[in-house]
């Protein structure tokens, strides 16, 4: 499967102040959204608490994470955001994903609007 990226866009809980918006990878392997760290917080995201994480090469880190507005494709969710190293690509993870009914077609590697969110 290939390299599949979407416009994003971050803001804070009140989207009251400017976001950040960039190009993000689409990661279905990871859980949470990654961007670097001054880009969150002057788009007014605040640390909230750090957590460990798994690198793709098996590196265990600790970052700091906190709370944001995610907006891509017409959709906006609330989910968690890592503070990434400043020279970090940004990730969208599968939870902002799955919370705005977006799944990943393999074989175009596009992004598709779900008909319906399963609650089965």
């Amino acid at each position: 499967m290939g390299l599949t990226h979407v416009t994003v866009s971050l803001s804070n809980l009140r989207a009251d102040g400017p976001a950040y918006e960039n190009e993000f990878l689409v990661d279905t392997g990871a859980i949470d959204c990654l961007a670097p760290s001054k880009a969150l917080l002057a788009a007014g995201i605040a640390v909230e608490g750090k957590d460990v994480y798994e690198l793709a090469n098996g590196e265990i880190v600790e970052y700091p994470y906190g709370f944001a507005r995610v907006a891509f494709m017409g959709s906006e969710t609330v989910t968690q955001v890592i503070f990434g190293p400043e020279d970090c690509e940004p990730i969208l993870g599968v939870v902002a994903l799955e919370n705005t009914g977006t799944g990943v077609d393999p074989n175009t590697c596009t992004l598709k609007k779900m008909s319906a969110k399963p609650l089965k």
